[in-house]
């Protein structure tokens, strides 16, 4: 049987040694980061060539480390976590050299994502049980959510993961190996949705999923954001004045601010996957989306806000992954495909539409929801790509 790789991430529980281990781990490996891009930008200076991840993890093993014992700490952590660094510090060069993305920034504490990685070694490591995990350098971890990654003793392995850090919280993503499990063939009906700003999406089978920003709910807890981070302005600011602001209250005020995007990201989030899970549990024979430029709408300063809670880009990589798990065909139309434009009864396009118009009319006498309309465009639309 084939064996797939999936991921999950859930809550864990450390110690306060592991605490200490997974702080210092993450510390060396932003430091490790920081320093092969500065290293490499230094060879560019003095007209060297570039040293990739692997020639660099060398030079700083058998070269700078035996010289400068001071920096013996970093071999004190997880070596393969350090040498994790170094590869996504090279990947984000590559990228650059292939104008994929921009130049490499260098990781700040406090606000850069960076992760404590562990692999697997031997078949001692990595093991998963109802309520705890084994990590290599940490030892067996407290899960808080009990029976969601898949145990070692139902025959499931884990290849390798990371431990992270987010509001005061640690979180452990797992790597897991999986059968592949072929789905039965899917003889419904295919599906276009339309995702905009008003409605977050509207789907061609008739069912339409609010903006769950525009919520009582969500609104509330921006309220209380916007006053948050009021008061760490503030402190800021007394501190700079030379007052007698402390800076433990600062990262305390910090850490509530952080609390409460965590907690708006959450829900977001939790709102997108029961979405995903809700259209994929009707089985289509395939769904279609279109290939919206995100990139392009942040760009407006009076919408960029709006898309950016919209979450676009990680609704179509969770519906991707979803419709991969259950065999259904996802197709990604082009984004200059005039979906909202164009009648779905006689086919006639409008090209003077305006945005304000939210039902659309046609002179052959349709006359629909303009989101539905392109929504079910989409769902009969016959040039695409499968993602």
């Amino acid at each position: 049987m084939r064996r797939l790789l999936k991921s999950f991430k859930t809550e864990i529980n450390p110690t306060e040694k592991q605490k200490v281990i997974i702080h210092r781990t993450i510390g060396t490996c932003r430091y490790i980061y920081n320093f092969y891009l500065f290293h490499n930008k230094e060879l560019y200076g003095h007209g060297e060539k570039f040293m990739s991840g692997k020639l660099f993890s060398v030079w700083l093993n058998n070269e700078y480390l035996p010289k400068h014992p001071e920096y013996s700490w970093i071999r004190e952590v997880s070596s393969k976590s350090v040498k994790h660094s170094i590869e996504s510090a090279c990947t984000a060069f590559l990228r650059f050299f292939n104008h994929q993305s921009g130049f490499p920034k260098y990781k700040k504490k406090g606000r850069s994502d960076v992760k404590m990685y562990f692999v697997r070694n031997s078949p001692t490591d990595c093991l998963c049980e109802r309520h705890r995990i084994k990590i290599p350098t940490l030892g067996w971890v407290k899960l808080k959510e009990k029976g969601y990654i898949p145990t070692s003793k139902d025959g499931y392995v884990v290849r390798s993961g990371a431990v992270s850090m987010k509001a005061g919280r640690y979180y452990v993503s797992a790597l897991v190996e999986i059968p592949d499990t072929v789905p039965d063939g899917n003889l419904n009906e295919g599906i276009g949705i339309d995702l905009g700003l008003k409605k977050f999406a509207v789907v061609s089978n008739g069912k339409a999923y609010k903006n769950i920003n525009k919520t009582a709910r969500i609104k509330k807890l921006e309220k209380k954001l916007r006053q948050e981070q009021r008061k760490l302005s503030r402190k800021y600011k007394n501190l700079k004045k030379g007052e007698t602001a402390q800076r433990t209250n600062i990262q305390k005020q910090k850490l509530k601010v952080q609390k409460i995007y965590q907690r708006i990201d959450n829900i977001r989030t939790d709102y997108m996957n029961k979405i995903i899970a809700e259209i994929v549990k009707n089985k289509p024979s395939h769904i279609t989306i279109e290939d919206l430029n995100v990139s392009g709408m942040m760009k407006n300063r009076h919408l960029s806000k709006a898309v950016a809670s919209q979450k676009f880009y990680e609704f179509q990589t969770k519906l991707k992954a979803k419709c991969i798990e259950n065999g259904i065909e996802l197709r990604i139309v082009d984004r200059w495909y005039p979906s909202s434009k164009t009648c779905h009864c006689c086919g006639h396009i409008r090209k003077d539409l305006k945005l304000s118009e939210r039902v659309y009319r046609c002179d052959c006498g349709f006359i629909e929801d303009r989101d539905f309309n392109a929504a079910l465009n989409l769902r009969d639309a016959e040039t695409y790509r499968i993602a």
